[in-house]
């Protein structure tokens, strides 16, 4: 199961890469409540704003390393689909917050 450039340092009879992976799932999930936290209990709308696209931004990099975890390169496209929808609703969430209004 180990490819080429996988293989290497072998810990507790895992690879290297697969433990950093594997761990990196762990904090980036934390790091996801965190930012669950803060969306449902933001003071303000900004921070409600800020929590969504860091929970956004969390969620582009949990897929991303699904993606490695499994081998997979679907993954990878849907943190891209995700990315960009991310992306467009952060800007008008900020315009309908400073202006009140988001068509011109």
């Amino acid at each position: 199961m180990n490819t080429p450039e996988f293989a290497g340092i072998q810990l507790f009879g895992h690879g290297l890469i697969e433990i950093a992976i594997g761990v990196s799932m762990y904090v980036v999930g934390a790091a996801m409540l965190l930012a669950l936290w803060r969306l449902l209990r933001g003071p303000a709308v900004p921070d409600r704003i800020l929590a969504l696209d860091t929970l956004n931004v969390t969620a582009i990099a949990e897929l991303m390393l699904l993606g490695m975890h499994l081998r997979t390169p679907i993954y990878f496209e849907a943190a891209l689909v995700i990315a960009m929808l991310g992306f467009v609703s952060t800007v008008v969430l900020s315009k309908y917050v400073i202006r009140r209004d988001i068509v011109e």
